[in-house]
C-alpha cells in the first residue's frame, strides 16, 4: 500500500511553519514505529531555520490506511510564539491532506530495453571500432537515454541506467508538481477548530486524555467528604 500526503502550513505565518516543522518529525517517528517505510518527494523551506511552508511525503507500508486515520486533517499546537513574544495567539493550526490520483513510477531494471552501438564522434565519425555505448529504454514510459562516455560497454550500461532512473524520475516530479499546484487550494484550506492532534509546550508534547478518571474520583470523593461534613 502506497500513500502520497502532503504536510502544509497553507498561508500560516511563521509559527506554523515552525510546527509544521515539528509536525514532521513526529510523523515519521511514528511512521517508523509503525513499521511504514517514507520518503520524502518534494519540500518547501520555511523563512527562517528549521521552519517548513510544505512537505510531500511517500508512505509505503500494510498499515498505512488506519496510520493516516489518526493524521488526515487539521493539526493544532498550542503554546506562545516563540518569534514574537508578546503576541496574544496561542493556537496555531497547519494541515495534513492526502494527494489521491496520482500514479507511481515503479522504476525497475527489468524493465529496461538495452541496445548497443558504436560510440560516435563529432561529425558522425566513428570513434570505436566495437559496440561500446548503450541506448537504455524504460518501457513503461518510453523514455530513452544514449551513453557512450566509456570505452567499456559494462561501464556505459551502468551510466544508463542511473541516467534513465533520474530521466523517468524527472516525468514523475512534473507530474507531482502540475498535482502540487493543482492541490494548492488544499493549503489555503487549514481549518481551525476540531484538529485530528493537538500538541502543546515548546517540547511538543502531545495532548491526551486522561482515561483512568482519576480526577473525576477524586472530585467525587470531595464532594461525598463535604457532604459528611455537613451533616455532622
Amino acid at each position: 500500500m502506497e500513500k502520497l500526503i502532503q504536510i502544509t502550513s497553507g498561508r500560516g505565518p511563521l509559527e506554523c511553519q515552525w510546527v509544521a516543522a515539528k509536525v514532521l518529525k513526529t510523523f515519521l517517528e511514528e511512521a517508523k514505529q509503525n513499521t511504514i517505510e517514507y520518503e520524502i518527494i518534494h519540500r518547501e523551506n520555511g523563512d527562517e531555520n528549521l521552519t517548513l511552508k510544505s512537505v510531500t511525503v511517500l508512505l509505503k507500508g500494510k498499515e498505512v490506511t488506519p496510520f493516516l486515520k489518526n493524521w488526515l486533517g487539521s493539526v493544532c499546537w498550542i503554546g506562545k510564539s516563540t518569534f514574537r513574544k508578546l503576541h496574544k495567539r496561542s493556537n496555531w493550526f497547519i494541515g495534513i491532506f492526502e494527494l489521491e490520483n496520482i500514479k507511481m513510477i515503479d522504476f525497475n531494471e527489468k524493465d529496461i530495453r538495452f541496445q548497443t552501438a558504436r560510440s560516435q564522434g563529432s561529425g558522425g565519425q566513428n570513434v570505436n571500432k566495437v559496440n561500446t555505448a548503450v541506448r537504455a529504454t524504460h518501457i513503461p514510459t518510453n523514455e530513452t537515454v544514449f551513453v557512450q562516455d566509456s570505452r567499456s560497454q559494462l561501464e556505459n550500461k551502468k551510466l544508463s541506467v542511473i541516467r534513465l532512473k533520474e530521466k523517468v524520475m524527472a516525468v514523475y516530479i512534473r507530474q507531482l508538481e502540475r498535482k502540487l499546484k493543482d492541490t494548492w487550494s488544499l493549503q489555503m484550506q487549514v481549518e481551525r477548530g476540531n484538529p485530528v492532534r493537538t500538541f502543546s509546550g515548546t517540547d511538543f508534547k502531545k495532548n491526551y486524555e486522561d482515561k483512568t478518571f482519576k480526577k473525576q474520583r477524586n472530585a467525587l470523593k470531595n464532594e461525598l467528604k463535604n457532604y459528611n461534613n455537613d451533616l455532622n
